[in-house]
């Protein structure tokens, strides 16, 4: 199967949703226009993330009850175009969660919980969210597909939990503020992101795309730079830092059997050693949370 898929690398307006929903609908219809079959926008996009005590006032559910989501369901539906947004979801008993929702025609196919939180440094997200539970792969007209949401790819377990499941084509979502610099005076924080999606396309031969904001809030930068890697861990397109823009390419899944067929690690994988030792670990007292 071909299908080419976009990244919608934009700056929401903090708090501001009824302005971010005008973006997305906009950002929809130039990627109809580039022949866009899956449109992917960054972590938050609806919101805006240093959201602090907004993030009560802008959470929704996802449904087309939500004046939010409705014309969201009703473009993918109308544009024949699967589309994955950033939100808050508030759950029927009051907590509220960092989200990404799958949408494909005219229906919620799946939504994913933000499951770590940074607390830490410039990061405050364990005052005002709850922790994600799952992490789960699940059916497309693409195929079958994982979704994360930035510090989620910072630790090995989801992207991995995600390939034994049976993705393969991982969406990555951030909202990563631009931070370090490194030697060759780049961002460091853009270049681990970098070499973390590149390494997770190449050692789980999988298709990665990575799309993240630009714009600032609360005196921080965000970088940008949102990226597609082949299941050879090779770039396949990458947009520019710190400007809006669409970022498309095409890709064809026969490149998975192509790459597992060179570097049969998926068929290799040792699935119940790695839960054996795990058990062990933890029956030991090690690991945490």
């Amino acid at each position: 199967m071909k299908l080419t898929i976009g990244l919608a690398q934009i700056a929401p307006k903090l708090g501001d949703v009824d302005a971010n929903l005008q973006t997305h609908l906009d950002y929809i219809d130039r990627a109809q226009q580039a022949g866009v079959d899956l449109l992917c926008f960054p972590e938050l996009s609806l919101t805006g993330y240093y959201l602090k005590d907004l993030t009560y006032a802008v959470a929704t559910q996802p449904g087309a009850g939500s004046p939010v989501f409705a014309p969201l369901l009703a473009a993918s539906q109308a544009r024949n175009m699967d589309i994955v947004v950033g939100f808050v979801d508030r759950d029927a008993r009051g907590r509220f969660f960092i989200g990404a929702a799958y949408l494909s025609g005219g229906t919620v196919v799946h939504v994913h919980h933000k499951v770590y939180l940074p607390t830490y440094t410039l990061f405050d997200e364990g005052r005002y969210f709850a922790w994600g539970d799952a992490v789960r792969a699940f059916d497309t007209r693409f195929g079958r597909v994982g979704l994360l949401i930035c510090e989620d790819f910072w630790h090995v377990g989801p992207p991995y939990l995600l390939w034994l499941d049976g993705a393969d084509l991982l969406l990555m979502h951030s909202a990563s503020p631009a931070r370090g610099i490194d030697a060759e005076a780049r961002l460091s924080s853009v270049r681990w992101v970098e070499m973390m999606n590149q390494a997770y396309a190449g050692v789980l031969t999988s298709f990665v795309t990575h799309c993240n904001r630009v714009g600032f809030e609360d005196g921080f930068a965000f970088g940008g730079g949102s990226a597609m890697y082949d299941p050879d861990g090779e770039l396949i397109v990458q947009g520019p830092y710190y400007e809006e823009a669409l970022v498309t390419a095409a890709i064809d899944t026969d490149d998975l059997h192509r790459a597992r067929y060179r570097l049969p690690l998926l068929r290799d994988e040792r699935t119940g050693l790695m839960m054996r030792e795990m058990q062990r670990i933890l029956s030991n007292g090690g690991g945490t949370r």
